[in-house]
């Protein structure tokens, strides 16, 4: 038997990429017409971080709060699961995120949204306008059919990403929080991002891509005294 050591990611995953991106295809048309709900919710939640503000932040905070839940049981749990043993785990960290989200944006209301003015605000609000936007479209540009497309709200890669292109709008951030509603996220986007890279996926760079610019700008401004310092302004 060999040892543990000289297996690899490939040796683990007991599907293919056909196979993964056939759990979109059945998740959107189990779901339909809810695309429609994450759409607007999308919307929504890009609009309260054009406006910014403390109300603003909480009712983006809880769609994005909602929409963690619903990734979390209707698609790891109850598709993902089907292929990979891990999936149950990483529901219990989308649930996690969730809960988070809830009590520090929604209930303490500590995530209130600063208006887009510095270099980082834009960035933040490019990530987050493409993930709810733009990160469907991945499906086409890598030859996948459009009934494949992983939707922001529904499928967990556009979802982490808005999440972290939100956080960086934070106003006057606090190092801790900002780095612990950040967590889970950044370590989704590495643990799928090994994922794609692993299954061949054509598009398997842009997730890494986007989560390591996430994580400069946060450390960027986790890194600020008052959200201000570092932050350069246009």
């Amino acid at each position: 038997m060999s040892e543990w050591w000289t297996y690899t990611l490939s040796d683990l995953l007991m599907f293919s990429a056909r196979t993964y991106y056939r759990l979109f295809e059945l998740h959107n048309l189990a779901i339909w017409p809810g695309q429609l709900i994450v759409a607007a919710a999308g919307l929504a939640i890009l609009v309260c971080a054009a406006r910014a503000g403390a109300t603003a932040a909480r009712i983006a905070s809880g769609l994005l709060a909602a929409c963690w839940l619903w990734v979390a049981w209707a698609f790891l749990a109850q598709r993902y699961a089907q292929v990979n043993w891990a999936a149950d785990y990483f529901a219990v960290g989308f649930a996690i995120q969730a809960v988070l989200l809830l009590w520090y944006g929604v209930v303490r209301g500590q995530l209130s949204l600063t208006p887009i003015r510095s270099r980082i605000d834009r960035a933040g609000f490019g990530l987050l306008l493409f993930a709810v936007a733009c990160y469907p479209l991945l499906a086409l540009a890598s030859g996948r059919a459009w009934r494949q497309m992983e939707i922001f709200g529904m499928a967990p890669d556009p979802t982490a990403i808005a999440t972290l292109g939100l956080l960086l709008l934070v106003a006057r951030p606090r190092r801790t929080l900002l780095l612990m509603l950040g967590l889970i996220p950044l370590l989704w986007c590495a643990i799928s991002g090994a994922t794609l890279w692993t299954l061949q996926a054509a598009d398997a760079w842009v997730l890494p891509l986007l989560s390591m610019l996430a994580l400069v700008l946060l450390v960027a401004r986790a890194s600020t005294q008052n959200g201000t310092g570092l932050r350069t302004r246009a």
